[in-house]
């Protein structure tokens, strides 16, 4: 599924969110949205998901405009926002349930998706009783068990330690690696972006700045040949004309 962002622009009263922002991501492709707070990424990834719309231009998939979400556009929250009410397997299995998918099938294709990250043996745990990264993969497995065509993640692994972000960043590469879906996702961490993905979209005050090939042979590591180069490149753009605090 080929998606476009044409010409869109935002705003919230008086003040100016996105501003004539263009992008096409190729089917299958993985892109990170990298910027500081602010800058309007996640307003943009918001948009794609069908919960706002643009006050100017038009965001397509396959040539038709988004109208609202759908479930071929999944998302993954920085909060996982898991149901704490329900088991793992009941948080997975709610997809394609609300879709019409009888519950039996539906708890089949929830198993295969914790199996996928590792979770089967916790599907009668409650959200509760799991770790900060532990629930993450949950809410990937969620997302994914909707059968997405194009997975949307906004900082996703933010809110972990650095240790857990680093295994869950390997994680969603060997998933990605697996299933093939297009990924739309979003980070501050340069890192975390090089170490990702196909290319890199740096937005500063609510326009694409520049977007960056990163052409490092997976599995990457901070070792690979050129990983430091492309890191010391886009932290080069992003603190061009950025004002220094007293």
């Amino acid at each position: 599924m080929k998606l476009a962002v044409e010409r869109v622009g935002k705003s919230f009263g008086e003040r100016t969110i996105l501003k004539d922002v263009s992008l096409t991501v190729k089917e299958h492709e993985f892109v990170c949205i990298l910027g500081h707070s602010g800058c309007g990424k996640s307003t943009l990834l918001n948009m794609v998901a069908g919960y706002m719309f643009p006050d100017e231009g038009e965001i397509k998939v396959d040539g038709k405009p988004i109208q609202g979400p759908s479930k071929a556009r999944g998302m993954v929250f920085q909060d996982h926002a898991l149901f704490p009410w329900y088991s793992v397997l009941e948080n997975v299995s709610f997809g394609p349930e609300v879709q019409g998918m009888p519950k039996k099938k539906a708890r089949e294709i929830a198993k295969e998706f914790l199996a996928l990250v590792g979770l089967e043996k916790h599907a009668s745990h409650y959200p509760a009783e799991l770790s900060g990264g532990m629930k993450q993969r949950v809410g990937i497995a969620r997302a994914l068990a909707s059968s997405p065509d194009i997975l949307l993640m906004d900082e996703p692994f933010g809110a972990l330690d650095i240790l857990t972000r680093d295994m869950m960043q390997r994680e969603l590469r060997r998933i990605y690696e697996k299933l093939k879906p297009t990924i739309l996702f979003v980070t501050h961490s340069i890192s975390e972006a090089v170490y990702l993905a196909d290319r890199v979209v740096v937005m500063k005050r609510g326009a694409i700045a520049d977007i960056f090939e990163v052409d490092i042979a997976h599995p990457r590591s901070y070792e690979s040949p050129g990983f430091g180069e492309a890191m010391a490149r886009i932290e080069r753009l992003l603190m061009e004309d950025e004002e220094v605090p007293a």
